[in-house]
């Protein structure tokens, strides 16, 4: 072989060698196979997801309208240095979800909650998103108040809440509203809703009605405040601790993502316990006929309950390990009363493999242990 054959083929090699290991570390270590996720799902494949992959209701002492985790964006600047990009968000309760996959940017998104008015209340985020032009039309549809004129698609966050919590409420649109939504959810997407669905649903958007921009975390049956917890405003205008705010309100863009991940069909809200046989599980499964990898767990501080039976937070540990993940798949959790912990209440992020390593191994034994496993 002539010598500089030779040395075309070494250089070559030594370049597809250096793609392949390239390609391996943007791929976590895992397979560099590209996974068959759908770029959009039907409305009958969705509803059938939604049906099939859930469990029956539980109950939860909250209405849970909205999250009470201030500071929970603090974690994406970090995330997004660490994990695969593109990949599968898994998720519980309600907006801040939103949040979270606008910084993590995934390709699906699943969110299972044990509360069916949890997933009847993603449903009506779902087709107040579809049915709105831009942030301003969404704020005016979910609140039941007039579209302000004075902010327009650049308005920063601040500036349109500033406008809409000046708005009044208007019974009129809520009636019109609540109409609409219900008519596209069952005539236009086809969705099958029971009586008591839509009696659910009314529920969850009077609370919006009521209180408007000022929501805020609250126990059953009441839509006032409880023990300072932060307004549905004050979520949506923090920011990252830095200078970003994730938020899915904050820009035009950022609600265009979600927007466009909901007229696709790629946020999937499922009826289901941690702890429960069936709905971690089926997405486990649908990820794998997919080649897919989880990128992110978003659990809040579910497994904090979890520990209170000694059971179900083995049920948990054992529904995670079958989710399909690699090196960077990774736990948030939110960490509440923590001053028992030693630590402030915060946003912890933990390696999922490592998680379940530790489980299989014996080494959780308590909440104690998960939050120690965290940082």
């Amino acid at each position: 072989m002539p010598p500089e054959v030779g040395r075309r083929t070494i250089l070559f090699f030594s370049a597809a060698l250096f793609l392949f290991a390239v390609l391996f570390y943007l791929s976590g270590g895992s397979s560099i196979v590209a996974d068959s996720l759908p770029a959009r799902l039907s409305d009958t494949e969705f509803w059938r997801m939604v049906t099939d992959f859930s469990e029956h209701g539980g109950y939860f002492r909250s209405d849970n309208f909205l999250s009470n985790e201030s500071g929970y964006q603090y974690v994406i600047p970090a995330l997004r240095k660490t994990i695969r990009p593109h990949g599968v968000y898994l998720g519980v309760g309600p907006e801040q979800n939103f949040t979270y996959i606008v910084g993590l940017e995934p390709k699906m998104a699943f969110v299972v909650d044990i509360r069916r008015q949890n997933m009847l209340e993603h449903l009506l985020y779902k087709a107040l998103m579809e049915l709105s032009g831009d942030r301003a039309e969404f704020l005016s549809r979910l609140f039941s108040r007039p579209q302000p004129g004075t902010a327009n698609t650049d308005s920063d966050a601040e500036t349109i809440f500033r406008v809409c919590e000046a708005a009044q409420p208007s019974n009129a649109l809520f009636d019109t509203n609540l109409a609409l939504v219900i008519d596209y959810l069952e005539k236009t997407k086809g969705f099958t809703l029971s009586s008591e669905d839509e009696a659910a649903i009314r529920y969850v958007y009077r609370a919006f009605f009521k209180s408007g921009p000022n929501l805020s975390y609250t126990f059953l049956g009441g839509y006032g405040g409880f023990m300072s917890m932060p307004t549905y405003t004050d979520l949506m205008t923090e920011n990252d601790g830095r200078s970003r705010n994730w938020s899915f309100l904050a820009t035009e863009d950022q609600f265009r993502m979600v927007q466009g991940l909901q007229k696709n069909n790629l946020i999937v809200p499922l009826v289901g316990d941690f702890a429960g046989p069936k709905a971690i599980r089926a997405v486990a499964q649908y990820l794998k006929q997919h080649n897919a990898v989880l990128t992110v767990f978003y659990t809040s501080n579910v497994e904090q309950y979890l520990f209170q039976d000694d059971d179900n937070w083995r049920r948990f540990y054992e529904n995670a390990g079958v989710l399909p993940l690699d090196s960077t798949s990774t736990f948030i959790r939110y960490v509440l009363n923590s001053g028992r912990f030693n630590r402030r209440s915060r946003t912890l992020l933990s390696p999922i493999t490592d998680m379940v390593s530790a489980y299989k191994n014996g080494r959780i034994h308590s909440y104690y242990d998960v939050v120690d496993w965290s940082q």
